[in-house]
């Protein structure tokens, strides 16, 4: 650590005597202002910069307006530290250990691997400040989407290309929930929904037949945001992936009604596939509720249920089932008639056995995962409270960086030569 410092040391003032911009020459005192007059040079300004090896001091020219008194410096603007007293490199560290963990976490990386001095709070902010503008950046992107602005992608034909996409809670401060119902009747709400979707490939399967999904192949979207915009940004994330190259194209999902909503307006014509393990689960919630506490009775109903008709993907004759079961408890039998309407309403999302005859895949554990991994690990531990605008933007970072775009987002951000 010592040996380090003293590297450091060397390093910072070594790059402090490189970063000693001259005077402009005298063809080259006048800018032009955004007032549309010109600002004069006035005098070469310091200003200390935390950079990797260490805090340097920067000197360069500033240019000040005399018309409408706004100053510039040019050199900030090149090395990337406009508004900002932290290198590109810093700020790069800085959103990486913030979307990783929590801030102060965060801090403590940076002091014990880099040997940097940061606050917590300019973590926060750095971290979240680039996440915003990643999620700026994509937002150019989908208003170019919906003007069909969409660049066309060439290459091989995908054989199988996947869409899906699910819902979690992420708790956030009071003011974020004012005057949504929670989901105790009579209860405010503590969380919002952010919305997660995810894009793969799939080449082949192993020899039972089951799909194998082709490794790194996984990039996701996210974001709090309704059920339209996010629609938008799933489809430009297919369509960038190759959606229109796709020979099998497959959507899946629960049986949230949101999510079908988008599959029918933006992947018109795609395979849609209720994810079994949760259609699963809706039997054996309902197996619950006609046999409490009675476990061999449950097991015996679920292998008429889930093993002859669901798994099978006769889902009119579970229908048909669900339906002539008699109960005089009026909340069991509301519950059968919601069950029974679920699977009649997604009957043809739910004929695994064809499903499985083409090697697809037909559970969701791909986005299932990505809840926990991108969203559940890093937004949702105890005693965390986002802001949507906080959130949405560690979430875009997040995203990124699990699809491996990071270094491309900082390659965009370079000034043009």
């Amino acid at each position: 650590m010592v040996v380090r410092s003293a590297m450091h040391h060397a390093g910072a003032t070594m790059l402090s005597e490189l970063l000693q911009f001259p005077a402009p020459a005298i063809e080259q005192r006048t800018l032009p202002c955004a007032c549309g007059h010109r600002a004069q040079y006035r005098e070469l300004r310091s200003k200390p910069v935390l950079t990797a090896v260490g805090k340097v001091v920067v000197s360069r020219p500033y240019y000040l307006c005399p018309h409408c008194h706004t100053g510039q410096f040019p050199a900030d603007a090149e090395l990337d530290i406009e508004n900002s007293d932290c290198s590109p490199g810093v700020r790069r560290m800085q959103a990486m250990v913030g979307q990783d963990a929590p801030f102060d976490r965060g801090r403590q990386q940076m002091q014990l691997l880099a040997g940097l001095e940061v606050t917590t709070k300019a973590v926060e902010r750095t971290a979240e400040a680039i996440g915003a503008d990643i999620a700026a950046r994509e937002q150019e992107e989908i208003h170019r989407a919906t003007q069909l602005e969409l660049p066309i992608v060439i290459g091989k034909p995908i054989p199988s290309l996947y869409v899906e996409l699910d819902g979690t809670g992420v708790p956030v401060v009071k003011k974020e929930t004012l005057g949504r119902a929670g989901k105790t009747e009579g209860q405010p709400a503590h969380t919002r929904e952010a919305k997660l979707g995810c894009v793969f490939t799939q080449t082949t399967w192993d020899k039972e037949g089951y799909a194998i999904r082709d490794p790194s192949s996984t990039t996701y979207v996210g974001a709090i945001e309704t059920a339209q915009e996010f629609g938008l940004r799933l489809y430009l994330e297919a369509c960038k992936r190759g959606w229109s190259r796709a020979e099998k194209k497959v959507v899946i999902g629960d049986g949230a009604e949101w999510i079908w909503n988008i599959a029918d307006q933006h992947f018109p014509g795609a395979i849609q596939i209720v994810d079994l393990y949760h259609a699963r689960q809706h039997l054996w919630d309902l197996a619950r509720k006609l046999y409490p506490n009675q476990q061999t009775e449950q097991q015996r109903w679920m292998a008429v249920h889930k093993d002859a008709l669901l798994d099978e993907g006769k889902i009119e004759d579970l229908v048909v089932s669900l339906r002539s079961i008699d109960s005089s408890n009026p909340e069991l039998a509301d519950k059968i008639r919601i069950e029974a309407d679920y699977f009649e309403k997604n009957t043809e999302r739910m004929r695994y056995p064809e499903f499985r005859a083409q090697h697809l895949f037909v559970g969701s554990g791909v986005i299932e995962a990505g809840c926990k991994a991108i969203i559940g690990s890093r937004c949702k531990q105890s005693g965390m409270f986002w802001t949507v605008r906080g959130a949405n933007a560690i979430l875009a970072l997040r995203c990124c960086h699990f699809n491996g775009r990071f270094e491309n987002y900082w390659e965009a951000r370079r000034p043009a030569a």
